[in-house]
């Protein structure tokens, strides 16, 4: 005897909208806009290069390789920078690491926030896996072109879902989107139509997500550095089941009780500002300066600026004041003992400190030998942190999506500095002439840390000539990164 409940029935729904929306997306949509890709060869070469300068640090090393030591997959997919040949669900978690241990890769911001590049990582590893495969077996491989439209379309689900969907208020990490990206893309690459991308995404609802507790205080730790390798990974297997013939959960979303938004969003739908296109690949930030947590990176210039202001009055320091947005304050203002790189860098305070003191911040300003230094818990401790309410609306503008922070400085002699204002930081769409050559001076720099002269001069005469890039096969494009 049924209840009546209409959740009783057992009649299979049609495929909830917002899966079936990027299932058409991403097996439909032609991406014409010349701006995207030019972009997203941008963010193919910062997100290397960031994976390059990753290796130097043993804590990022250790994770690599595979599960099994000792294990080589024939016509497997490689790690850049190591010899590792891993198969791709592996190979797609090393490559997310190596990305964003550093947290220097491309930021998006809204209501929800992330690091697109992150899909990278399992997009690079099943592209080099089926290219391979493909040349193996005398047919055509993937070439770069097809990893850059990859990239743009994962880049604009997670930074279109992003824009009006705010899993962090309900405790989720932003890995969730990079997931859910990474899943419908490589579901495609596997030669997946509309219904097994769908397929595909329902699994990435129905998984449990990741609790955003280790980017935190008290628990923040060095989970956030492999988080998004783990979820670019979990992607790959599911697109991988998928087309192995997993059926998919059509209303993964909506199910009365059982659905994402009921068990877990608090019965709230998705909302959206605006369709999928190229939006997103197109006015994606950019780490170029410093790598820092973005809502701080503007913080952090204010204080480079005022560096040479302070440098030899630090003990007459009275107060400092950050002015910045509710998100800042939200999730990187913190006091108190620091326990790890990964808290440092996720320290407003601590990053603005470090910037006056040392006139520079690198990732090594966040290993202990130099948070040693005693000034700048010195500085912390004299930290005031408010909000300026237009900071917070423009924000969120989708006409300006302004990342704004000020810093003034009052000493104990009775005088201040200016208040340093900067709204839109170096790796904004708006400053991109002013940023694109200092990011390619990065790209350099990162690649010359881990790899011979020869070859990073090599990658960049490559990158730098897009005709060519496009076409070059991938899988010999990431043999110029092995060592």
């Amino acid at each position: 005897m049924t209840t009546g409940n209409p959740a009783d029935l057992n009649i299979r729904p049609e495929p909830d909208r917002e899966m079936s929306d990027i299932a058409a997306y991403v097996a439909d949509y032609v991406v014409e806009s010349g701006e995207a890709y030019d972009t997203a060869r941008l963010v193919l070469m910062d997100s290397l290069g960031c994976a390059m300068l990753a290796l130097r640090y043993p804590e990022c090393a250790k994770l690599l390789g595979p599960v099994v030591p000792g294990t080589v997959v024939p016509l497997g997919a490689r790690v850049p920078g190591t010899r590792f040949e891993l198969d791709p669900v592996k190979a797609a978690f090393d490559i997310g690491i190596l990305i964003r241990w550093l947290d220097y890769n491309d930021t998006w911001l809204a209501a929800e926030w992330g690091h697109p590049s992150d899909n990278l990582g399992g997009i690079l590893a099943v592209a080099d896996y089926l290219s391979r495969r493909r040349t193996a077996a005398g047919k055509p491989p993937l070439v770069i072109r097809d990893v850059l439209t990859a990239m743009i379309k994962a880049h604009e689900i997670q930074g279109v879902m992003a824009l009006e969907n705010s899993f962090n208020r309900v405790g989720f990490d932003h890995v969730v989107l990079v997931k859910l990206a990474t899943a419908a893309v490589v579901t495609a690459m596997l030669g997946g139509g509309r219904e097994e991308i769908i397929n595909a995404v329902s699994q990435v609802w129905v998984d449990g997500q990741s609790l955003r507790t280790y980017r935190h205080a008290p628990n923040t730790g060095p989970r956030k550095s492999w988080a998004a390798g783990d979820a670019t990974s979990r992607g790959v297997r599911l697109a991988m089941l998928t087309m192995a013939g997993e059926p998919g959960y059509p209303g993964a979303l909506t199910a009365k009780n059982w659905g994402f938004y009921d068990a877990s969003f608090r019965g709230e739908r998705f909302g959206f500002q605006r369709p999928y296109g190229s939006y997103v690949m197109e006015n994606v930030l950019f780490k170029i300066a410093f790598p820092a947590e973005f809502h701080a990176q503007t913080a952090v210039e204010c204080a480079l600026l005022l560096h040479d202001q302070v440098r030899g009055r630090l003990d007459d320091v009275e107060r400092i004041v950050i002015t910045t947005q509710e998100s800042a304050v939200r999730i990187i203002s913190k006091s108190g003992p620091l326990y790890n790189p990964a808290d440092r860098d996720h320290c407003l305070q601590y990053m603005v400190a470090a910037a006056l003191v040392f006139g520079t911040l690198t990732a090594d300003h966040y290993e202990d030998a130099a948070a040693a230094d005693p000034r700048i818990d010195m500085l912390r401790e004299r930290m005031e942190v408010v909000e300026d309410e237009r900071y917070s609306r423009d924000y969120l503008d989708p006409e300006k999506r302004s990342i704004a922070n000020a810093v003034q400085i009052f000493f104990k002699s009775g005088n201040h500095t200016g208040k340093v204002e900067i709204e839109y930081p170096l790796g904004h769409r708006r400053r991109r002439p002013e940023g694109v050559p200092l990011l390619m001076r990065k790209f350099r720099a990162n690649l010359a840390s881990h790899l011979p002269a020869a070859r990073c001069r090599a990658i960049a005469d490559l990158c730098l000539d897009p005709q060519r890039l496009d076409s070059t096969p991938v899988h010999e494009f990431v043999e110029l990164f092995l060592i």
